[in-house]
């Protein structure tokens, strides 16, 4: 079996790889991606706190690569990356999430 794409910071988890693998569209629209594309959906999925989510995320991210969306919707962005800042955006759902958590 080929390697499956990653993103540039996050790698897929069994499940999405599982899910993506299961239809062949959906994994040459993945293959399609850019490594930054297919990092921001990973880091979406794998920010969902529950299971549930989780696998609502998948499927979501599916349904969105066949509509031919390029990254996910409604999404900050990946604020893993070290190639660049955090936008302000991302900064204020970071404090946001800060003071929610009590950090």
């Amino acid at each position: 079996m080929n390697a499956f794409p990653q993103g540039t910071v996050h790698e897929a988890g069994e499940d999405l790889e599982a899910a993506v693998r299961s239809n062949p569209k959906v994994f040459a629209l993945w293959e399609s991606l850019t490594p930054l594309g297919r990092n921001e959906f990973i880091c979406w999925i794998d920010d969902a706190k529950q299971s549930t989510t989780r696998r609502r995320r998948i499927e979501r991210t599916c349904d969105e690569v066949l509509e031919g969306k390029k990254r996910p919707c409604c999404w900050a962005g990946c604020i893993h990356r070290t190639d660049k800042a955090p936008s302000r955006w991302q900064q204020a759902v970071l404090i946001d999430r800060k003071r929610k958590d009590g950090s």
